[in-house]
């Protein structure tokens, strides 16, 4: 299993390095932008560790070009920009996860572990529920056959319901599920991305369940 390491520093370079090793993943590491994205690229990249203050091109742009190009390679940054701004617009261009520096290694490990749970689990898997369809291989979302435009973000939460339909689902479980990370203060991001939604897939498909939260209904109107 082979994790991309695209890391300037090389200080934390080695010390992430010697660690998935320890742990038993190949490494394999990029030291700018511009080469990360080429090898993020490969199929044989099943994970990407990604900076933010790269040389040659930034890692928010690397991220945005790779989510056209490899929408569904799990992505956690790794960036010492602890600002919910830059953790809000990161999660929203794609990345699965955010880690902030100075940083555990451990957290990190358990991190890794846990989207490549995911990624093996949806890899070329199809899920369906409520006359909606998810296919994780071509990264494609129908309603009642009917091919639908979804963002990374948009489809990872319906992701969740469709696993799960008719569960109800609070906004700290989604965010926990769906962001990756413990998201504090009074953020409207669950209810932005349901309302997104629900404009795509019908407006009874994702029901609010009042103090509780969310769930998925297979009604479509």
């Amino acid at each position: 299993m082979t994790i991309l390491l695209v890391e300037d520093e090389a200080g934390i370079v080695s010390f992430v390095q010697r660690g998935l090793e320890s742990a038993g993943y190949q490494v394999v590491t990029a030291s700018d932008g511009i080469d990360g994205l080429v090898m993020a690229q490969s199929s044989d990249v099943e994970l990407v560790i990604l900076d933010l203050g790269l040389p040659g091109l930034p890692g928010e742009e690397v991220l945005r070009r790779l989510r056209r190009r490899r929408p569904s390679v799990p992505v956690i940054v790794l960036t010492a920009k602890d600002a919910v701004s830059d953790r809000v617009a990161n999660l929203d261009a794609g990345a699965d996860d955010y880690t902030v520096k100075p940083f555990s290694l451990n957290e990190l490990l358990a991190r890794v572990r846990a989207r490549l749970r995911t990624s093996d689990q949806e890899r070329g898997d199809t899920l369906a529920a409520g006359g909606l369809t998810l296919d994780f291989g071509a990264h494609v979302a129908r309603v009642d056959g009917a091919t639908i435009t979804l963002s990374a973000r948009e489809f990872a939460l319906l992701a969740v319901f469709i696993r799960h339909p008719g569960q109800v689902f609070s906004q700290p479980q989604l965010l926990d599920l769906v962001w990756g990370y413990d998201f504090e203060g009074a953020s409207n991001v669950v209810e932005v991305y349901v309302s997104q939604l629900r404009r795509k897939l019908g407006a009874n498909r994702i029901q609010t369940v009042r103090g509780a939260g969310y769930r998925l209904s297979g009604d479509s109107g």
